[in-house]
């Protein structure tokens, strides 16, 4: 029995696909292993969103190749598939999108050339190369899922590829364009996981917000649909665009009992110049409404948001206005990132390109002001009770806690008086300790 290992880099899309992966090596009868040295196969699921992603994948390849030099290392998803074949030379096996539900038959195919060159000296020039162009009409790629590595919450890719082209982004490139997931088979795998005791789902995809486009559905119908599945008691939703929360959007969810009042709204910045340079579809004007439309239907939901400094151009003034606008909006999370130029995209030649050091200290100012919101968020639920899906028993500080997460994707713990995974309780905020960073 072949020992593979796989690892994941990058998003929620990704680690389903990883997982999915994972459970094909598993039916085709691979022992599944940790990322450790002693396996025969090492998957890498690689991401190329940033710089920083990019290199994090050529760092696990390499980890791979050092920790078995015999192994098969394959390189799965978006870094490769912009890279191609000049991806790394330490790789055996290349899987782009759209092909990775053939992992099996493509690692048999090498293996059987592998054992027929025995004793004729023979030596692989060119890694093995499955990619398809994504620049082509390509449809969605089935693959599903029973279980997952945690046990309370499941997510499910519902949609693939992105039509918006962002003048940051590489994604449109690497994933292709949007491709939704009949409804028909997501229900049947939430209905799957809810029979393997799961109690919470989150339907993700690369461009949540349009699925449906290119099949006549639409994402509030498959909420729907995945809301009267028995079993299922939350469900939240991956990052939305702003242009889909409509008052009547947000007053059928919250009809929903089992949303959850969690809205992640890509951002990217609070300024209008800089969001036309991005090729955003909306201004910070837009923007600020559908939070007020979230914040009215749901009273005090968590919002959360990405949003990008030093994008090329970006002034002084413009900076502090989009600081200013987070402030205002006040998030409950907000992540930073560095604009990372992105070979093949608009902004990548773009005037103007920002000094690395005036990025790194946009940065700091945006993360300081970020965990500062977060931190007033979280103190509002001091002396509340709060429902909580329990998740895991955890020793900190010589005492022994159960943690979970509330409906806004909070983190609390409570001390531990029995075992209680998997199952929703309610838990009283007594201090800022039981709320957990």
């Amino acid at each position: 029995m072949r020992k593979a290992a796989l690892h994941n880099l990058g998003c929620k899309v990704n680690a389903y696909e990883t997982e999915a992966m994972q459970e094909l090596l598993e039916q085709n009868g691979y022992e599944i292993v940790p990322f450790e040295p002693g396996a025969d196969v090492y998957v890498i699921n690689t991401c190329t969103v940033t710089n920083m992603a990019d290199r994090k994948s050529r760092q696990m390849l390499h980890k791979a190749r050092k920790m078995n030099p015999d192994a098969v290392v394959v390189a799965a998803g978006c870094y490769v598939q912009t890279r191609g074949t000049a991806a790394d030379d330490c790789i055996d096996i290349l899987i782009g999108n759209n092909r990775k539900k053939e992992l099996i038959p493509i690692l048999e195919e090498y293996f059987g050339e592998l054992d027929r060159q025995k004793g004729k000296n023979y030596e692989e020039k060119e890694p093995r190369a499955a990619l398809l162009d994504m620049g082509k009409a390509c449809g969605y790629e089935e693959l599903a899922l029973s279980k997952q590595a945690e046990h309370t919450r499941a997510n499910v890719k519902v949609q693939d590829g992105c039509n918006q082209f962002c003048s940051y982004c590489i994604i449109p490139y690497a994933r292709g364009r949007v491709r939704s997931r009949g409804l028909e088979d997501v229900v049947n795998e939430v209905r799957r996981l809810a029979s393997n005791g799961y109690k919470e789902v989150v339907l993700t995809g690369i461009h949540l917000s349009s699925y449906g486009v290119d099949t006549g559905e639409s994402l509030l119908t498959l909420i729907k649909a995945v809301h009267q599945i028995e079993g299922i008691l939350r469900i939240r939703l991956g990052s939305l665009e702003p242009g889909i929360v409509t008052e009547e959007f947000a007053e059928q969810l919250a009809a929903l009992p089992k949303i959850c009042p969690h809205f992640h709204l890509s951002l990217q910045s609070g300024c209008n110049r800089t969001l036309k340079r991005m090729n955003r579809r909306y201004t910070a004007e837009e923007y600020e409404e559908k939070c007020r439309i979230l914040r009215n239907t749901f009273g005090n939901p968590a919002l959360t948001t990405d949003v990008i400094v030093g994008f090329p151009g970006e002034t002084e003034e413009e900076f502090e206005e989009s600081r200013t606008f987070v402030e205002r909006i006040g998030f409950y999370e907000t992540h930073i990132f560095k604009y990372s130029k992105r070979q093949g995209t608009r902004a990548a030649v773009m005037e103007g390109q920002v000094p690395e050091q005036v990025k790194t200290a946009r940065s700091s100012t945006m993360i300081a002001l970020g965990k500062k919101k977060k931190q007033e968020y979280e103190e509002q639920m001091l002396g509340r009770t709060v429902e909580v899906l329990m998740e895991e028993v955890v020793s900190l500080e010589g005492e022994v806690w159960q943690t979970g997460h509330t409906r806004e994707y909070v983190k609390v713990r409570r001390k531990y008086e029995e075992n209680l995974t998997n199952q929703l309780i309610n838990v009283e905020i007594q201090n800022r300790l039981q709320i957990m960073d």
